[in-house]
């Protein structure tokens, strides 16, 4: 009888030390759900974060090539010879000549000089 009792005591240490290892194992992986799940959720926000912010600096962007095109346009109508002609005319007294005032100069070829 007395191999019978200690036989008993020790299945219920054993099943004890394995009921301990056991819901320690689920601990552990219940510990390790939560880290991963904290982990994709604080990936995610921050990639959320970093799409607005490019969304942001794409706007910015496309709002800046519009102003610089606009400026283009002006400049280019600012600087058009239709446009500076009446200027030069008024401010600086300039007026485009008559035909019979524009002398037409031949350029001669230089004369190559003999090496010494």
């Amino acid at each position: 009888m007395a191999g019978s009792v200690k036989t008993g005591k020790r299945s219920g240490v054993s099943r004890k030390r394995a009921g301990v290892g056991t819901r320690s194992l689920v601990a552990v992986l219940l510990l390790s759900f939560f880290m991963v799940a904290t982990g994709v959720i604080a990936r995610r926000t921050f990639g959320i974060r970093q799409g607005r912010a490019l969304r942001d600096l794409e706007q910015r962007r496309d709002a800046v090539d519009a102003a610089r095109v606009k400026l283009e346009v002006e400049i280019r109508d600012a600087s058009s010879r239709a446009r500076l002609i009446p200027i030069a005319e008024k401010r600086l007294q300039m007026y485009v000549p008559a035909d019979s005032q524009v002398i037409i100069l031949s350029r001669t070829p230089p004369v190559s000089r003999p090496k010494e």
